[in-house]
């Protein structure tokens, strides 16, 4: 690490341009090929993904994305002659717009169902020529620009469906600009240079930009959902301003003790760059522990978040130490250049609230850990009635187009009408001509059906589908009992003394199907995740009780910030309020996705912690000191670090995006909960309890286990030997001053 870093600032001015060329290069690359993302849900092997294999293949028309338009009429009706006249233009409009292959106008067949039974609302369904995700956004704004040029006084016209979605995804980059700006300030305020609280930010942002570039890129090579770039964002942001961050704070530290520009960007790189490696590869094997799901759709999100901190912490080893050396000692503010050229060299130790709060937890161990785990069960609680589901554009905020079409239709038609269920089977002979006519009767019959449409036979006549309108909502419970009603009941009876396999798909449907197989494998992930994170601490730590206590405090926080997730989108506390639309189940993806994260974020506050513990660990062997320390030392950076996070995880509310929001505001609680409850509270109550205990490993372990470290012991003494060399009269009377308000000499 030492030789990489003084390559770097040797030849500065090559490591930034390389950095910009490799942005340049991959952003270039990204516009020429543009993006080719992708929510396929779909898993392999299900019965929702039969049905929409068959679909596909019986019916290839049915590939293309089905979208409404809704009109509504506060007086009068829709059958009145001017409504009338006005939609029938439209439609026909509609019809003539490029990527549009059909539309159905609920005036050409009385009997279709489209006009609702008071009158007040009708709908027609859009055919585009191409799935949702592979629909030209210029496309879908057409129809809605066509759509909406009908509404009149007393006519209201909305529009719903995956396409009309692309419509109104949010514009710019307000979300990152302001969780980059706030970032500023505290950087600035903890460092009181301009300069130096510049740098985390350019970082950051040059190694963001590159791997958004390179998200893009990877889309078309894998599946790759759309949220995929801003969750790296997301992450890379709130990681890469902290990773340089502690890496500019240590080399502020050496500057402080008199060592030239390059030999402290060396030996920050060389210490603090090492924790810094060490906590991106957790984060990456807690990202990648997905791919042992197999799930393409999840793969594609995991590849994607690794790249991006991959590329963090690259920056922060090689791009950081040059630009470091660019702004030489002004990483350091007037006040502290004057008070250097003044006095020279001084130890800097810890003073203020840091040692204080060191101070106190080591006094009142027992009753704040107590504390801060109540505190932790009481917000993990509302996790116990997690419900994996289907949000769908009834979450929609209010204003938006798709949530006040979806609104109209549940009101006109009744709320399953926004989320059909589709039966699709093979058709052999008579026979089985016979039993699906029989079948209709059936499901008219079912609890939970509101409607049941006519068979439709493919050409061929070789399959046949037919769409079940549940009186429930897509969302909701029953709508999913009436899915296993259908699978468990009513169709097994249908197929009987037949050769029909019929396989219900839909939304709900494929929903269920994609969350049954994640809670199967979700024991599997979380296992493997908090093995390999275990394996990572107890090489670098050589201690049984260290990871131990990091898989429970990561546990707890990942628990606590679930739990606060369900209670804004699953309850609906607050989700109004803050844009992000009505209440609705959790994602399917996103236990999955939150873990990985969470668990690597949480290792990051870890190993800064422990690192500095077990470095004083190691020098005096005495727990209560080296627990005393490692707080005081670390927990105002970490609480910087901490409060650069949340406030970039916070300003992702502000995306438009459900699903976005979701993960800031996950992370942004378990962040605060794990550096200002967890690893600033609990993790030293318990280490000050443990006691010795903390750094017992077997001897017969500890001789077979390799060895890694991530900061070297010799670097505080080297340090300290530094100052004390630089003036020893001057040396001799702050050691006497400082020796008598040292909280590393201070017991609690």
């Amino acid at each position: 690490m030492a030789a990489l870093a003084r390559w770097c600032v040797q030849r500065r001015l090559v490591a930034v341009l390389l950095w910009l060329l490799a942005f340049g290069g991959v952003a270039a690359a990204a516009a020429v090929t543009g993006s080719a993302y992708s929510n396929d849900y779909r898993v392999p092997g299900t019965d929702a993904d039969r049905a929409y294999q068959l679909l596909t293949s019986g019916f290839p028309t049915a590939g293309g994305d089905g979208d409404t338009i809704v009109w509504h009429t506060a007086s009068g009706t829709v059958r009145a002659a001017d409504v009338e006249q006005t939609m029938t233009r439209t439609l026909d409009r509609i019809e003539d717009l490029p990527g549009v292959a059909s539309v159905t106008d609920p005036y050409d067949d009385p009997d279709s169902g489209g006009i609702s039974e008071d009158a007040h609302t009708a709908y027609a369904t859009v055919v585009f020529e191409e799935a949702s995700e592979d629909i030209d956004a210029s496309q879908a704004r057409a129809v809605v620009d066509t759509a909406k040029a009908a509404e009149a006084d007393g006519l209201q016209v909305e529009l719903g469906g995956g396409a009309v979605a692309l419509t109104e995804a949010p514009g710019g980059h307000l979300a990152e600009a302001l969780g980059v700006a706030v970032a500023a300030v505290v950087l600035f305020l903890a460092f009181g240079s301009l300069a130096a609280a510049t740098l985390p930010i350019a970082t950051a942002l040059v190694s963001v930009g590159t791997a958004y570039a390179g998200i893009t890129l990877l889309g078309h090579a894998m599946t790759v959902a759309d949220f995929a770039p801003m969750l790296g964002t997301l992450i890379g942001l709130g990681v890469g301003i902290d990773y340089a961050l502690f890496i500019v704070t240590r080399h502020r530290r050496g500057l402080k003790q008199g060592l030239s520009v390059t030999e402290a960007a060396t030996n920050a790189v060389a210490t603090t760059g090492r924790a810094v490696v060490f906590a991106g590869a957790t984060v990456c094997i807690a990202l990648l522990g997905m791919l042992i799901l197999r799930l393409s759709f999840l793969n594609g999100v995991a590849i994607a978040a690794s790249l991006t901190v991959v590329l963090t912490v690259a920056a922060s080893v090689t791009l950081l130490p040059a630009l470091l050396s660019f702004i030489g000692p002004r990483a350091l503010s007037r006040r502290e250049r004057r008070r250097l050229a003044e006095h020279g060299p001084e130890p800097e130790l810890p003073t203020g609230l840091a040692a204080r709060w060191s101070a106190f937890v080591e006094r009142h161990p027992k009753l704040l850990g107590a504390v801060a785990l109540v505190v932790i069960t009481v917000l993990a609680l509302p996790t116990l009635g997690l419900r994996l589901g289907t949000s769908d554009q009834g979450n929609d905020p209010r204003g938006t187009t798709t949530r006040q079409a979806y609104d109209l239709l549940a009101d006109g038609f009744g709320p399953g009408v926004n989320g059909p269920l589709t039966l699709v089977t093979k058709v052999g002979g008579a026979e089985d001509r016979l039993a699906l006519d029989n079948l209709d009767a059936s499901l008219r019959a079912t609890e939970g059906v509101a409607s049941v449409t006519p068979v439709t036979y493919n050409s061929g006549g070789d399959a046949a589908y037919l769409t079940v309108v549940p009186d429930s909502a897509p969302q909701s419970q029953a709508t999913s009992d009436l899915v296993d009603r259908l699978r468990g009941e009513v169709l097994p009876r249908a197929e009987t003394g037949t050769a029909l396999d019929v396989h219900v798909g839909g939304v709900t449907a494929g929903y269920d199907d994609f969350a049954d197989v994640i809670v199967g494998k979700l024991p599997l992930f979380v296992g493997v995740v908090i093995g390999l994170g275990c394996l990572l601490l107890l090489l670098a730590f050589r201690s049984v009780g260290i990871p131990v206590k990091a898989a429970a405090m990561n546990v707890a926080a990942v628990a606590a910030a679930f739990g606060i997730v369900v209670a804004v989108f699953q309850w609906g506390w607050g989700s109004e309020t803050l844009g992000l639309g009505s209440a609705g189940p959790i994602e399917p993806f996103l236990p999955v996705i939150m873990v990985s994260v969470l668990f690597g974020l949480s290792m990051d506050y870890q190993v800064f912690l422990v690192s500095r513990m077990y470095e004083e660990w190691l020098e005096t062997g005495d727990n209560r000191r080296a627990v005393r320390v490692g707080l005081a030392e670390t927990s105002r950076v970490i609480n910087s670090a901490a409060v650069i996070m949340i406030s970039v995880f916070l300003a992702f509310v502000l995306s438009g995006d459900r699903v976005i929001a979701m993960f800031g505001i996950a992370l942004a609680a378990a962040v605060a909960l794990d550096a200002f409850v967890l690893r600033t509270l609990l993790v030293p109550a318990l280490m000050h309890m443990l006691g010795r205990a903390n750094w017992w490993l077997p001897r017969r372990l500890d001789a077979r286990l390799p060895r890694i470290s991530i900061e070297p012991p010799e670097c505080r003494a080297a340090h300290e030997r530094l100052a004390a060399a630089t003036d020893a009269e001057v040396a001799d009377v702050l050691a006497e001053e400082e020796r008598q308000r040292d909280v590393r000499d201070i017991t609690g």
